[in-house]
């Protein structure tokens, strides 16, 4: 047995673990909430409504009250249709609506608290399995305290997703893979983003077969002799191998086959079904998104909306910021890769990166769209850990109450699109 699969705790245990990484979570989102329901009634505004009947809040509610096939169409010619939003959150709200009194948007509230809670459980589990407790209960504050946090408790579909994505990512680095497989085909159907964790099931997948298939091809004595080493040495708290090691590898091979193939029947089948229902085949789904003007163009679009804020003082300021932002966003994501992060990890932070950031609209979106993107939190989360007590409390405290002044800021405002 390796030392890996003894980290694998029973489910009463792993909460227990847990538990104060949870506390401090739900004590830095009621922070988040208090702030926005003062800084709201002082503005006269519902802070309610701002977390459940806005924005792409409203779209998932019609979605669940009057399923597909409303759409709206703007004097540009733009057709916004609501077959753009996957359907996993509103299939919730719906359940939940009738089988309570809570509306739509009621339910779509208590979704996303309840899954913001399971976010930052798996989020913890999985940074708790490669780096240990400490890391891991950091973590889980670094994502609290992002300064779009306020997203995690609106009736979006961040939460819901981030939590699919981290238990399924959990599941690969344990080596259960039909649930793996099952919570990425979930996650497909929560967010385009799903393909992320689609990714990171394949790519682990495949280079776990092709360590078998190498293995095989090893000379027996030379198995022997690394066997007998490796129950001969100390076992050691130690990450995962980029390609899954331990359990990840060692599954059966017919379980590691079907999680694969269960993996991307989400995502696929609601693209599918797009593709039918709009009559423009299996890429129907990209012209809905057309109509958002949203699509994939490597950053193009993105990189001229940072050019343009150079065209005046003022707004040169915001372009440096935009410079720095996706700076450290890069930074970070190669300080994983230098830490040896497992290979799903890398995986489906790089996808969900590269989405984000690629996106060809939604410029103001990408920070809450990098919201599920928690590996590249573990950097700081490890940086955090190793500071002492008292001073890693301070630095949250501070960064948490900054966090919810603004996302209070921001959702009087703007907010997210």
């Amino acid at each position: 047995m390796t030392d890996l699969e003894t980290r694998v705790a029973p489910p009463g245990s792993a909460l227990r673990r847990a538990a104060p990484a949870l506390l401090g979570y739900a004590a830095v989102r009621a922070l988040g909430l208090l702030t926005l329901a003062l800084w709201s009634a002082a503005r006269d505004k519902s802070a309610y409504t701002l977390l459940t009947a806005r924005w792409d809040a409203l779209w998932y509610t019609r979605v669940a009250e009057l399923g597909y096939g409303y759409e709206v169409r703007l004097p540009n010619g733009d057709v916004h249709s609501n077959l753009a939003f996957f359907p996993l959150l509103p299939w919730l709200e719906r359940g939940i609506a009738a089988v309570t009194p809570l509306s739509y948007a009621d339910a779509g509230f208590v979704v996303s608290l309840l899954a913001s809670l399971a976010a930052a459980w798996g989020i913890f589990a999985v940074a708790d399995h490669v780096y240990g407790h400490r890391a891991g209960a950091c973590a889980v504050l670094v994502w609290a305290v992002l300064p779009v946090g306020i997203v995690q408790s609106m009736a979006y579909s961040e939460s819901l997703f981030t939590a699919l994505a981290a238990w399924s990512l959990y599941a690969v680095l344990t080596g259960r893979w039909l649930t793996a497989g099952a919570l990425a085909a979930l996650a497909g159907l929560t967010r385009p983003v799903g393909l992320a964790v689609v990714a990171a099931v394949w790519v682990t997948g495949i280079a776990a077969f092709l360590r078998d298939r190498a293995a095989a091809r090893t000379p027996s004595f030379v198995r022997d002799r690394s066997t007998a080493a490796a129950h001969g040495a100390p076992e050691t708290a130690r990450a995962p191998s980029p390609a899954g090691d331990g359990p990840a590898g060692g599954a059966p091979a017919w379980r590691r086959a079907l999680g694969m193939l269960l993996a991307p029947l989400g995502a696929a089948g609601y693209v599918l079904w797009v593709g039918h229902r709009t009559g423009k085949g299996p890429l129907g789904y990209l012209d809905v998104q057309a109509g958002w003007r949203n699509g994939f163009d490597g950053g193009y679009a993105f990189a001229r909306f940072v050019a343009d804020k150079f065209t005046s003082f003022p707004s040169a300021l915001a372009g440096v910021g935009l410079i720095v932002g996706v700076g450290l966003v890069v930074w970070l994501y190669v300080v994983c890769v230098r830490q040896g992060q497992p290979l799903p990890l890398l995986v489906y932070a790089g996808v969900v990166t590269a989405l984000a950031l690629c996106a060809s609209s939604y410029f103001g979106s990408k920070p809450r769209l990098l919201l599920p993107a928690f590996p590249l939190l573990l950097p700081l989360a490890l940086s955090l850990a190793r500071a002492r007590t008292s001073r890693a409390a301070l630095v949250v405290a501070g960064v948490a109450l900054a966090s919810a002044v603004y996302g209070a800021f921001w959702l009087n405002g703007s907010g997210p699109p």
